[in-house]
């Protein structure tokens, strides 16, 4: 097994080379891929000297050297990966060493498309434990149980009840697996790009769990992670949902295969994203608010939901 992961690297001088040394720990690791994406801080010479002193480490910039974002940056790298396997990790994580055993046995069978896992946390600092445990915590990002691959995409969408999701981090895919996608990730979402793409990857991949009960990478809290732009006012969370579910909704209708429950399931949950971001009365707003009951699955743009009829 070969496997290129892939990690865009924006702003985190301080802690890619704990990544990269994360993911050169692993023989099946053919090489480390770095899309360094245009940062304000010194992550470019680190990155540099990363690809200078290891030969596995590859670095990459836009062709333009502008910023283009994560999934952007994701994009070049599966483009420019050479393993029959991509894994995935952001600059300011870090994968643990069981991070490929299930991997090991469950690709071994040809029908496995992709294999995901458990993923947990890190605080990089007592301020971002302080500002972010209430967020976080100590717990799992995982899928609850171990599911068939063919009920992955209904409960992602939030059709399985309380099933849980999975971190990109966790994620492991045949490369050639990649071909059955309509397209790589969506660059005009400024946030949930990853969560777009897996929702999609599960619809035309067999996604199989591997393993559920610990951590097999590790999510790196501090004070500048992304999500400080939504406690800052900056981006606004509930019109980055919308965004994400409208992404979602028109890549659903043109699917030929859709199945009309799952499409119907997509629409509605758009909408109740496009009441709840509206000015709308009070009375709306609290019904829009029922629908949202996973704080987890606010955060992440997905989220368990019982339906009124008023809305249907």
């Amino acid at each position: 097994m070969n496997i290129s992961v892939i990690i865009p690297v924006y702003n985190a001088e301080k802690f890619v080379t704990n990544a990269v040394q994360s993911a050169l720990q692993f023989d099946e690791v053919f090489e480390v891929i770095l899309v360094e994406d245009k940062s304000p801080d010194n992550a470019l010479e680190v990155c540099k000297t990363l690809a200078e002193k290891h030969e596995r480490v590859k670095l990459f910039q836009h062709p333009d050297q502008r910023n283009h974002g994560a999934g952007a940056s994701r994009n070049l790298g599966m483009r420019n990966a050479f393993g029959d396997f991509i894994a995935f990790l952001d600059a300011d994580d870090f994968y643990l060493p069981n991070r490929f055993d299930a991997e090991r046995e469950l690709f071994k069978n040809p029908e496995v498309d992709g294999v995901y896992g458990a993923i947990g946390v890190h605080y990089w600092s007592e301020k971002a434990k302080e500002q972010y445990f209430p967020v976080y915590g100590d717990r799992l990002t995982t899928v609850y149980k171990k599911y068939p691959a063919e009920d992955v995409f209904p409960g992602l969408i939030g059709m399985r009840g309380s099933f849980g999701l999975f971190s990109i981090d966790a994620l492991t895919i045949r490369k050639s697996a990649l071909e059955k996608m309509d397209a790589l990730m969506k660059t005009d979402l400024k946030l949930h790009q990853d969560t777009d793409f897996l929702i999609r990857l599960a619809f035309y991949t067999k996604l199989y769990p591997g393993i559920l009960d610990q951590p097999v990478a590790v999510r790196g809290v501090h004070e500048s992670n992304r999500i400080s732009q939504l406690d800052s006012g900056k981006i606004k969370p509930a019109s980055t949902r919308v965004l994400l579910w409208n992404h979602l909704k028109n890549w659903a209708e043109k699917e030929p295969e859709m199945p009309k429950e799952q499409l119907l399931h997509i629409k509605r949950i758009h909408r109740s994203f496009e009441i709840a971001n509206a000015s709308i009365p009070k009375k709306w707003m609290m019904i829009a608010s029922e629908l949202i009951t996973d704080f987890k699955g606010i955060r992440s743009g997905l989220y368990n939901i019982n339906w009124r009829k008023d809305l249907m």
